[in-house]
């Protein structure tokens, strides 16, 4: 084979870091996602009295416990230090480099020098002049790519709920041609402010169960009446598996495919008939080379708004064929909230997990199906399983559809 007909790099995933409102690393999120415990809560972050939706799933950490202000970069850096460490590394290098999904907000650097630790490093004239003109984005990826010393160039992910999938997409692209050797890759955001809740209330996308919190997100379920806000980040390293092998490190899993799509219908809302949806999930499993019969589980998007689990169900048996009834479905949001651009990469390391403990956690609060849901939901408890190959998916605003295909690493798969 000369070089030119090079076979695409293997991509595995080495580093797992996470904040969430179930836990503050790996192991306890595992354990709570596992055993079916909700993050969900009053809002304690403001003062949410004039607000349609008072509940959230929050961090457990006080601002005062935060290096700055800003709660997504705190979380992306501790989120990032837990996947470096549990990768084994102190540093990238030369063909490293970092994707991240995240949302964009307008705030001061005077916000970060409120608090901060040693080791956070400020950005320093011209830029410490650009108070309101920086966003979180511009600066979280200047500060996680000094601290790891990555120097390949950085992807910067915008695309609402499907961000923190893009970036793990993007990155798992940018190693399978060989254009990166590792990539620090996932998201982070936090909504729960004013103008985060008050937005999502505006237009009535939020649950208002605000006097039962823990039984606030409901996917699937007929009572379901609009996602549950939550916070947080999730951080991968990837990289190719000769590369993995050379340094002997442990692999979490495969990734074997990557599918995007745009509905390009609303801002709000997906396509009617799932177009979009499905096209995701189809173009990922394409890109793995894998049918629809080899997927063995679906990660679903899963946000309990009306119409979002009625097509997002629909897409699911539209690619699944006869299969549907007896493939595994469960829904992360259900015990997390929607963490928006650190959705993907979160539930991700839930999917990851779950294929490493041969279960698969429980969708919570799914107590009466939506006729138009069906699909085969894991509820009440975890549920044991032998599976292989999980599809996972994120929806957002504006259409954008983006799915990913995780495998058991096994050292002879294709």
């Amino acid at each position: 084979m000369t070089p030119l007909m090079r076979a695409p790099n293997r991509v595995v995933i080495t580093g797992l870091g996470c904040v969430t409102p179930i836990g503050l690393d790996v192991a306890s999120f595992g354990a709570a996602l596992f055993a079916g415990v909700s993050g969900a809560g009053p809002i304690t972050l403001f003062d949410p009295a004039r607000l349609r939706t008072r509940v959230a799933a929050e961090v457990k950490l006080a601002m005062a416990d935060l290096p700055c202000r800003d709660r997504k970069l705190a979380f992306a850096e501790r989120a990032a230090a837990e996947a470096m460490a549990d990768a084994g590394l102190p540093a990238g290098g030369a063909d490293a480099a970092l994707s991240l999904g995240i949302g964009l907000e307008l705030f001061s650097l005077d916000d970060m020098r409120a608090r901060r630790e040693p080791g956070f490093v400020l950005p320093t004239a011209p830029a410490a002049r650009m108070t309101t003109l920086q966003t979180p984005s511009d600066l979280c990826a200047a500060h996680l790519s000094a601290r790891y010393d990555l120097r390949g160039a950085p992807a910067l992910h915008l695309s609402a709920c499907a961000a923190g999938t893009d970036a793990l997409g993007a990155a798992f692209r940018r190693i399978r041609r060989g254009d990166a050797r590792l990539i620090l890759a996932g998201g982070a955001d936090s909504m729960i402010n004013p103008l985060g809740v008050g937005g999502f209330s505006k237009i009535q996308a939020m649950t208002v169960q605000n006097e039962r919190p823990a039984a606030a997100s409901r996917p699937f379920d007929e009572a379901r009446d609009g996602f549950l806000l939550g916070e947080g980040a999730g951080m991968l390293v990837l990289e190719s598996l000769e590369s993995a092998r050379a340094r002997g490190a442990r692999i979490h899993a495969e990734i074997r495919g990557y599918g995007r799509s745009l509905d390009a219908h609303g801002i709000s809302e997906p396509h009617p008939e799932g177009r979009g949806a499905l096209a995701a999930m189809r173009n990922a499993l394409a890109d793995a080379g894998l049918r629809p019969e080899d997927v063995d589980a679906v990660n679903a998007h899963g946000t309990a708004t009306p119409k979002n689990d009625r097509i997002e169900a629909a897409a699911v048996r539209a690619l699944l064929g006869d299969r549907w009834p007896s493939v595994p479905v469960n829904a992360t949001k259900s015990l997390i909230g929607h963490l928006i651009a650190a959705a993907g990469p979160v539930e991700s390391i839930g999917v990851i997990l779950g294929l490493q403990r041969g279960a698969l956690h429980p969708t919570l609060n799914l107590d009466a199906l939506d006729p138009a849901c069906a699909l085969d939901h894991v509820t009440g408890s975890a549920r044991a399983a032998a599976h292989r190959t999980v599809l996972k998916s994120s929806f957002g605003f504006g259409g954008h559809n983006a799915s990913l295909v995780f495998t058991r690493f096994e050292e002879m798969s294709p």
